[in-house]
């Protein structure tokens, strides 16, 4: 990656780690502490996601979320109840979505050697994909462990951004799912992915205590896919905040911006 960053010191972000790519030169448009190693909470499952979908399963085999699939470490709220049964399809639909940590526990459980062998699977892409500062302990991010640096998560976006389903699910924005006798409304909880204004290819949110605030995003703008990265905001709007900063900082920096990729010999 080469910088263009130089254009962004007025741009001022409340994530306590950013970067903003040009996905078309790999430019650096902005970053803030990008290469600082912090725990990364759902942003976790677009890698769930991609080692699944590696994995070339049958979207339409049955799973059911079993006492295995519980958060008994930060107890985390769900609505999948156990004994809860539906199609790998739509188990990945609501991990990515709604960020369903049943779903994506029983997904990797299913895996070809069980969960111990997803998550070292998951690993290992890290490791195909450069992402040399990135680990993963478990499919959902509810563990710090699951840890990575802003500039790593822009390569596992762009790399998440390859995969149809991804980019379909991430930017879904809301669901009816049959669970049981009733249909429940799953939402996006990235709620940029229904504003109109915004043109998203993938996306995907984190939170826990030790990750704060988190938001990644393949996003267009004036037709160009640029990659977002917010790390460790804190304030429920935050990354929103910043999301729509960048987005202006963008609009009125395009012409400086593409001059200094011009100067630099990027087409």
């Amino acid at each position: 990656m080469t910088s263009a960053a130089s254009a962004g010191n007025r741009l001022s972000l409340q994530s306590a780690s950013a970067i903003v790519i040009d996905q078309l030169t790999g430019n650096i448009l902005y970053e803030k502490n990008s290469q600082k190693i912090v725990p990364i909470a759902s942003v976790t499952k677009l890698m769930t996601a991609m080692v699944l979908l590696d994995s070339k399963p049958r979207l339409d085999k049955m799973l059911t979320i079993a006492s295995e699939d519980v958060d008994n470490f930060k107890h985390s709220r769900s609505r999948l109840t156990v004994g809860t049964s539906m199609t790998v399809y739509e188990m990945l639909r609501l991990a990515l979505m709604s960020s369903e940590n049943r779903a994506a526990s029983a997904l990797s459980r299913n895996y070809p050697g069980g969960k111990r062998a997803f998550i070292n699977a998951m690993n290992r892409k890290a490791l195909v994909l450069g992402l040399s500062h990135t680990r993963f302990r478990d499919p959902t991010g509810l563990y710090a462990e699951n840890s990575s640096s802003a500039r790593d998560l822009a390569k596992m976006v762009a790399a998440a951004a390859r995969y149809p389903l991804i980019r379909e699910f991430t930017t879904t924005q809301q669901h009816h799912q049959q669970v049981g006798k009733r249909s429940l409304v799953f939402n996006n909880t990235n709620p940029l992915v229904k504003n109109p204004k915004w043109k998203i290819g993938v996306s995907k949110t984190g939170f826990i205590n030790e990750a704060g605030k988190c938001l990644v995003m393949q996003s267009w703008f004036e037709e160009r896919p640029t990659i977002i990265v917010l790390l460790n905001a804190w304030g429920k709007l935050t990354p929103v905040g910043d999301s729509q900063r960048i987005k202006e900082w963008l609009a009125h920096n395009s012409k400086s911006i593409l001059a200094l990729e011009s100067e630099s010999g990027v087409n």
